[in-house]
């Protein structure tokens, strides 16, 4: 076989496909968290994963390093991701971009098991095939290589889900035990992956499947769902209640409700563009809308409305937080890419099917790029550690105006206070930082404090143009 004649072998498989994907990817895998969008969330996990290899590996009690003053344990999702951080850093040396390389293995494998998923569930191999190309350049591109667990939890439910559905048709229980497995660290992990148990419902419904199969599963689905309650609900408030710090866990729906009516044009921009960030496949993914409704599709109209009816509980209980994160789109992306491939498998015209495909894909990676370099101006930051080598442990708490974004407090390796501007100026705020042990104060110029309080008060120990350090002993 010639090489051309190989390469269309190759590229009528989807494990290609995602490994092309996967090698794209890899582009700036090593960067530090100084990308531009979400790294404030990114450093937050890589704060745990170090304080499992620094302080304690007590997965029960994640640590953060900017807790002002209180604890430096957090209630949070169940930091699994950050736990195989840790492991890794175990065997080869804490390094920051491991969290990134794990969430990239993991969502690739999720969208091999999304695809298998969407062939087992009856969906042809056609449409499972288009949707995952269009799942892989979507918002999933650039969220699968971050460290984050938005792509990872959902790909972890792919991959119980896959195994749940394949124990309805054979009845091994190999297979009921890793979907267990992994619906339980999916649901942890983040528990909006949790929308996509319903998936199974209509395969409990059925009469395809043996009454003992459907009842089976649907009574060990009771252990994802348990530990999830236990994690989120019981442990996570005693953590918050001993501890002082607490990660969103939602809001009443009502007051959601009224949060996204007054920003509806926000709330749909996670939609049209966000989830596939462009226009392109979101025309594609509502033309699959319209055509499955067009065509009588019952088994996928069936599948979309009930994913849809679950995922307005997590947007109404979400409201702000839901138009003010793009990344909260995520777990309804791959049922918006299901249509949008159903859309494209439609065409019959090959040309026009590979025009449009590849003209949506190139648009949502060319909206992405940018998260794949890291602006030169961003790399200040990273001269903060050695800076404060030259006179500090690394056992001396700092204060840092990082505003709300705890970026530089993770940068410096130390623990300490994220303070905003008017906390610089604010003396009462200064002498309880220092009352509580804080030793020295980080002024970032770059976002223009006024430094006149700390300037009249306290010694200058280090001054350049990025920063400015005092000594508050």
């Amino acid at each position: 076989m010639n090489r051309s004649g190989i390469l269309k072998q190759w590229s009528s498989k989807i494990e290609f496909w995602i490994f092309v994907f996967f090698l794209i990817r890899l582009i700036g895998i090593t960067n530090p968290p100084l990308e531009i969008s979400h790294n404030w969330r990114q450093v937050t996990g890589l704060m745990v994963a170090r304080n499992f290899v620094e302080v304690d590996a007590n997965v029960l009690y994640p640590r953060i390093d900017d807790f002002n003053g209180g604890s430096d344990i957090i209630a949070m999702e169940f930091p699994s991701m950050n736990y195989l951080h840790y492991l890794f850093s175990e065997l080869f040396g804490y390094t920051h971009w491991y969290g990134r390389l794990i969430n990239l293995v993991v969502s690739s494998l999720g969208l091999f098991f999304f695809y298998k998923c969407a062939k087992t569930a009856g969906i042809s191999e056609r449409t499972a095939f288009y949707a995952t190309i269009i799942l892989s350049a979507s918002i999933w591109f650039s969220f699968s290589r971050k460290m984050m667990p938005d792509t990872y939890c959902i790909s972890l439910m792919f991959i119980a889900l896959y195994y749940g559905l394949k124990f309805l048709h054979n009845h091994k229980y190999p297979l009921l035990f890793l979907y267990v497995v992994f619906s339980s660290l999916a649901l942890l992990s983040k528990i909006p992956a949790g929308i996509y148990l319903v998936v199974l419902l209509p395969f409990v419904l059925s009469r395809k499947f043996e009454l003992k199969n459907k009842i089976t599963i649907s009574v060990v689905t009771a252990v994802p769902l348990i530990l999830a309650y236990w994690w989120y609900f019981i442990w996570n408030p005693y953590l918050a209640s001993e501890y002082g710090n607490w990660y969103n866990i939602g809001k009443p729906m009502l007051k959601g409700i009224k949060e996204l009516s007054d920003n509806l044009g926000k709330t749909l921009d996670n939609f049209y563009f966000d989830a596939f960030s462009g226009f392109i496949m979101f025309g594609v993914f509502a033309a699959g809308l319209f055509l499955m409704i067009y065509k009588k599709n019952t088994p996928l109209f069936i599948g979309f409305t009930l994913l849809f009816l679950v995922f307005l509980i997590y947007i109404f209980k979400s409201g702000f937080f839901f138009y003010h994160h793009n990344y909260y789109i995520i777990p309804f992306v791959p049922v918006m890419a299901l249509l949008a491939g159903y859309a494209i498998a439609s065409i019959n015209k090959r040309w026009i099917m590979f025009s449009i495909l590849l003209l949506g894909i190139t648009e949502s990676i060319a909206n992405q790029q940018h998260d794949f370099f890291i602006k030169n101006s961003e790399k200040y930051k990273l001269t903060i550690e050695p800076i404060l080598n030259e006179f500090s442990s690394k056992n001396d708490l700092i204060l840092v105006n990082g505003n709300g974004n705890p970026q530089m407090i993770y940068l410096a390796h130390r623990k300490g206070f994220n303070c905003n501007n008017a906390q610089l100026i604010d003396s009462l705020y200064i002498t309880n930082a220092k009352n509580s042990g804080c030793r020295f104060a980080v002024v970032n110029k770059h976002s223009e404090p006024d430094t006149g309080y700390l300037q009249s008060s306290f010694n200058t120990v280090f001054d350049n143009d990025d920063f400015r350090i005092f000594a508050l002993n």
